[in-house]
């Protein structure tokens, strides 16, 4: 559908005998925050690197930002950003430094990157820590560079891996007033978090266990289905059952 910028049906990822993803089938519409949720071993960070084009199905199709998963990977790429828990930043070179740098990657014009920077930096407050090394910086404004640098070239969806790990709640929800700021936008965010309260600020959530989804539908619907009073209770109910972790 034209509304979708992620379909996937039947999405399967062998390892030999062992099946980390075992036929998922979703889509996730144009403009939503879209919540990818599992326990250790459920198989959501294998799903997301066959969707950002860093890992190949066995089995199965899909599409993002219109782009085909098996025949398309470097397209996919050049459309979404990617933000991992880790942080990819170059730690001795400056803020400005690492927004060139990405924004080259990314293809942006030079000219481009320094007007999308400035609009960026003032956006998140980094103007006044454009010269500093990255190594120097607190996590927090560490977490900031890193969203900048992934949407410096406008894509369509932003894949957020875990992207509040090991910061405090503060600093947890001005970043999601960036999220929900960038969706505002345009962008479409596809996040997963371990955190069950961040799992409320999404419009949908998918849940998996053992490589399949076994829920997918929005935070109050879920409760309601469950009887359970938060997304966290939601959470253990079905992750009872899973037989294999990390």
């Amino acid at each position: 559908m034209a509304d979708n910028v992620i379909e996937v049906e039947n999405l399967t990822k062998k390892f030999g005998d062992f099946t980390a993803v075992d036929h998922i089938s979703f889509e996730v519409h144009r403009g939503e925050i879209f919540g990818f949720l599992g326990a250790n071993g459920a198989g959501k960070t294998t799903a997301m690197k066959m969707l950002t084009g860093l890992s190949f199905p066995t089995s199965g199709k899909g599409t993002v930002a219109g782009y085909d998963i098996w025949t398309q990977s470097e397209l996919i790429k050049k459309h979404i950003g990617y933000m991992s828990q880790k942080f990819a930043l170059y730690s001795d070179l400056t803020v400005k430094d690492n927004i060139n740098i990405f924004g080259g990657i990314y293809g942006v014009p030079r000219k481009e990157i320094r007007l999308r920077a400035d609009e960026l930096m003032e956006r998140l407050g980094l103007v006044d820590e454009r010269n500093e090394r990255v190594k120097d910086l607190p996590q927090g404004w560490k977490q900031k560079l890193a969203f900048l640098v992934s949407i410096i070239h406008r894509p369509e969806i932003i894949f957020l891996d875990e992207p509040t790990g090991g910061v405090d709640p503060a600093a947890r929800r001005q970043f999601w007033e960036l999220i929900y700021d960038v969706v505002d936008r345009g962008i479409t965010a596809f996040v997963t978090t371990h955190y069950m309260d961040e799992a409320e600020y999404c419009n949908r959530i998918s849940m998996m266990v053992d490589g399949r989804i076994e829920a997918l539908d929005s935070p109050s619907a879920l409760k309601r289905r469950y009887a359970a009073e938060s997304i966290g209770e939601v959470f253990d109910i079905l992750a009872r059952g899973a037989k294999r972790t990390e």
